[in-house]
């Protein structure tokens, strides 16, 4: 059996024709030139066309497509999205229009989940966890080989880690993602660089034409500079307060981190973070030990997960 696994970006779509083991066996790229629902959904069919004739297969062939997005779904409706200016729209129902095909619709941190349990660092677990670390924290869950709450996602990124912190987009002050997101360890990296003016962090961002990057403290960490090792250290217990909350609720076998962030080297992001979860976490106390991994599929989990979905809802 074939799929379509269709991720939705910030500004492309990519479509994979997707085999029974989560092979990719063709992929095609569009820009996403969103003009209103009827148009957005007559690109995804057609590209969703386009990927599996590259791949020498006929559309009506295929069991169904699947498509990932950041916002919230329910069944064949998008309920908004949250960099498409969607809300309330039947896609499933103007998508068959063109390709009358079945479409399943997931959150797109749900899809990398999808794509890690049956493809990825989740393989053989029954219940698993994904965090990925990206502009804020997505997080999907499988609990009993089953997406949690069928197609709808986590917000996990909202556990409030800090009472009274940070003001986070939510309307929340101290959400987990205010402190461990990419988006927060750049905050944080500033701020020590205007501290620490000595530190190598200034020289490693000039290397990349005065940015400042999710990996900048990594690097310079790598590197041996103590004001990045204490960026990086303090980064991995906000982290941790988040993973250990969601090990103390779900008991999952396994929970792995994606995310550009997850790239870090090892002994300084997954080493401390499994030191503190083995020590901290409740679950532990139970005869229960979470193994905390390394998300494998990169920019394939949204693909593959897509085309996953008729197994997890």
């Amino acid at each position: 059996m074939l799929y379509i696994g269709i991720d939705v970006g910030g500004t492309n779509l990519k479509a994979g024709l997707v085999d029974e083991t989560g092979k990719i066996l063709a992929v095609e790229r569009c820009p996403l030139n969103f003009q209103g629902p009827e148009q957005f959904a007559e690109d995804v069919a057609r590209l969703a066309a386009s990927a599996a004739g590259k791949g020498g297969v006929a559309p009506e062939s295929l069991a169904y497509v699947g498509m990932g997005l950041p916002g919230a779904v329910s069944g064949g409706d998008i309920l908004f999205t949250t960099n498409i200016p969607m809300k309330d729209v039947p896609i499933e129902r103007l998508f068959r229009r063109h390709l009358d095909l079945p479409l399943l619709l997931g959150n797109d941190a749900d899809c990398a989940a999808v794509g890690e349990f049956f493809c990825g660092a989740g393989r053989g677990t029954r219940d698993f966890a994904v965090v990925t670390l990206g502009t804020g924290i997505g997080c999907g869950l499988l609990l009993g080989g089953k997406l949690h709450g069928g197609p709808a996602s986590s917000e996990a990124g909202h556990l409030v880690i800090c009472h009274g912190g940070e003001l986070c987009n939510c309307g929340r002050r101290g959400c987990w993602e205010r402190y461990a997101s990419a988006t927060a360890l750049i905050q944080q990296t500033k701020a020590a660089m205007a501290a620490h003016p000595e530190s190598l962090l200034h020289a490693i961002a000039a290397e990349n034409g005065g940015v400042v990057e999710g990996r900048t403290a990594f690097q310079a960490a790598q590197a041996g500079d103590e004001t990045a090792l204490a960026v990086c250290r303090q980064y991995v217990e906000y982290l941790a307060d988040g993973t250990i909350s969601l090990i103390n609720i779900l008991r999952p076998e396994a929970v792995a981190i994606g995310g550009g962030v997850a790239a870090a080297p090892e002994h300084l992001l997954l080493e401390p973070l499994r030191e503190i979860v083995a020590r901290e976490s409740f679950s532990s106390h139970g005869g229960i030990t979470t193994r905390v991994l390394r998300a494998e599929l990169g920019n394939d989990a949204g693909i593959i997960g897509a085309a996953m979905l008729g197994r997890a809802i």
